[in-house]
């Protein structure tokens, strides 16, 4: 990334302290932002950089320093003399209104101003907004904001600030329910914004983000500025983590002791045609002993409401689900922790934990729902609680009897993986695990569920990074639209390919209908996949004519020997390649789309004795669908 040339300070904050109780949240931090620049402000868990945030925005005042915004001195008393001045924020814990509809919330601040509101030109511009955000079929604004996954909410807190026209738009973790093509939406987004002179504060976890988006960075830590409007250019990944955590750190992602291949360890949990209409319409996959599975899709695919189903959080209408070859009878989650299923949702705020308790009695919550007997049966669990705070880095002589508020979000989160833990589940979902905590969490975090794995706990997590997906999972099951739609091993994958695979059904009519086109002029049979080395994986097929199919279907990985097709596959996509028997011919096309990037290859096999359609038709068809 580029500096940008030099612009006037939109905003400027000097020495700034605040402290809640006997927390000093930042002591000393400082911090310049220019108009027409993405700035990030990075740290670790409890660094200062949501304080600093809520500051800036109005929702907290600071003890000391000096805010100067728009070379005039500032102090902010409430969010809406922020928003007055032309400050928005995107935050981490959305702060939309439940009971209110999605076009609503886009437009809140609106509802309270004085006169009459268009709610035609209102909706036009949410369309507007949801578009360019990728979010519009996703989010029918009419629908009450309570009824939405955390991740579409996200996206309705990122269109509010949008629909705000604010100079200066603080993103607080934006991107953390967001999968990779969705963040890339919104990366454009900011992009134009900030050629339109906007001031962008970009608060990340993901470093990977922060060099592809931001100009400059400063970085806090435990409240202090230690780097300050550095551009980004100037650094790489290390430096960055040494300025967040004063330290090095190893290889993000643990590896396994005892990876296995797939096949060696026996099958503990089963998930067959799972549905819960609307979002969740027929999910199967399995787990096995020592694995870690992956869930990956898109905002909207039904992820986390089939994890939900599965553990009784909302009502299924079908499906099975055994666990060690032994059907379960899962109404309501009571019945799910005691078969031995623990689940850590996506929404740390709102699903996990009780803000009103301790560490001690969030951390020991499922304990009792599975105690039976007089009292609260703490004492027995004492030993392995004592055992899960060391390994998990909390320091035991200030955690148990604190409000579990005091904490960060990433100490939040090991609380609530330890409180699965202390019942050794035989298997474990999570979701989001790693949302909104800083990297250094996030190796403990990635090297706890492979230690749990290794242990044989069966473990599935649900994750929109796609590369944290890729990195901790030995297989990824595919969601789209509520069906499984692929599994296959992480080995095979890349980011580009399971995007791919989670687009949305309704994304792939045009290729569905190109296919079937192909594949019922010529009687043969038409398939969209993605070709590496000598193995294959099939985004689409549609087969007209069963003696020419191919020998696999969408969803599926297979090696060219394996298809009834393998000199075919090695064709260049100039003419028909026939196979050894000639009972099969098979042209390859390979597909862009309108900014260059490889699609893989349109292929169409007809039988051996039928005449071969012309080529340059069926490239100008192809050509045609991606215009």
């Amino acid at each position: 990334m580029q500096e940008q040339p030099a612009r006037r300070a939109l905003l400027e904050i000097r020495s700034a302290e605040k402290s809640f109780g006997q927390t000093r949240a930042l002591r000393d931090a400082s911090f310049e932002l220019r108009s027409g620049e993405v700035h990030a402000l990075l740290g670790a868990n409890g660094a200062g950089k949501s304080t600093l945030s809520k500051i800036v925005s109005g929702h907290i005042g600071a003890d000391g320093g000096s805010i100067r915004y728009k070379d005039s001195p500032v102090d902010f008393r409430s969010t809406r003399d922020a928003m007055r001045a032309g400050i928005a924020i995107v935050m981490q814990e959305t702060s939309l209104a439940p009971d209110l509809s999605v076009l609503e919330n886009i437009f809140l601040p609106e509802l309270a101003s004085p006169g009459r509101l268009s709610f035609g030109r209102l909706r036009g511009r949410a369309r507007a907004i949801l578009e360019d955000l990728g979010g519009a079929g996703a989010l029918p604004l009419d629908v009450v904001v309570s009824r939405l996954s955390a991740a579409q909410r996200q996206l309705v807190e990122i269109a509010k600030a949008l629909a705000s026209d604010a100079e200066l738009i603080i993103f607080d973790e934006p991107t953390a329910s967001l999968s990779p093509g969705e963040v890339e939406r919104l990366f454009d987004v900011m992009a134009r914004l900030r050629r339109g002179g906007r001031g962008l504060i970009f608060v990340s976890h993901r470093l990977e983000e922060v060099f592809a988006i931001t100009d400059r960075v400063t970085v806090l830590r435990e409240g202090t500025t230690v780097a300050a409007s550095v551009p980004t250019a100037d650094l790489n990944q290390g430096e960055v983590i040494r300025l967040m955590v004063g330290r090095e750190l190893g290889a993000i992602y643990a590896a396994s002791a005892t990876r296995r291949d797939g096949d060696a360890a026996p099958v503990v949990f089963e998930v067959e045609g799972v549905a819960a209409p609307p979002a969740v319409r027929r999910v199967s996959f399995e787990v096995r002993r020592g694995e870690i599975l992956g869930l990956a899709g898109l905002v909207g695919a039904g992820r986390s409401e089939a994890a939900e189903a599965i553990f009784g959080l909302r009502p299924r209408q079908a499906g099975r689900l055994k666990l060690a070859g032994r059907e379960l009878a899962i109404r309501r989650p009571a019945d799910a922790v005691r078969a031995g299923i623990g689940f850590v949702p996506e929404d740390r705020r709102v699903q996990n934990i009780v803000p009103d308790l301790s560490v001690r009695e969030n951390l020991l919550l499922a304990h009792l729902g599975v105690h039976r007997g007089f009292g609260l049966g703490y004492a027995r669990r004492q030993k392995a609680v004592d055992a899960l705070l060391a390994t998990l880095d909390l320091p035991a002589h200030r955690v148990l009897d604190e409000s579990i508020l005091n904490f960060s979000g990433g100490m939040q989160q090991k609380i609530i993986i330890a409180r699965w833990l202390l019942l050794e589940p035989k298997v474990l979902i999570l979701d989001e695990p790693t949302k909104g905590v800083d990297i250094g969490t996030r190796q403990a975090i990635y090297a706890l569920l492979r230690k749990i794995a290794d242990q044989g706990v069966a473990v599935v997590v649900i994750s929109s990074d796609f590369e944290e997906l890729l990195g901790v999972s030995n297989r990824v099951v595919v969601i789209s639209d509520g069906y499984s739609v692929a599994d296959l091993p992480g080995d095979m994958l890349d980011e580009e390919k399971l995007t791919l695979l989670a687009a949305p059904r309704t994304s792939m009519r045009r290729n569905t209908e190109l296919l079937h086109d192909l594949a019922t002029a010529s009687n043969g049979a038409g398939f969209w996949a993605l070709l590496d080395g000598e193995r294959l994986i099939c985004l689409n097929a549609v087969v007209a004519n069963e003696q020419v199919a191919p020998g696999f279907i969408a969803g599926e990985a297979v090696r060219f020997a394996q298809t009834t097709i393998p000199v075919g596959l090695t064709g260049a996509g100039e003419a028909f390649v026939p196979e050894p028997d000639g009972r099969r011919s098979t042209i390859l096309v390979p597909m862009r789309n309108r900014r260059g990037h490889d699609l893989g290859c349109v292929g169409l096999v007809i039988d051996g004795a039928t005449r071969a359609p012309s080529v340059d038709s069926i490239k100008q068809r192809i050509e045609a669908m991606n215009a």
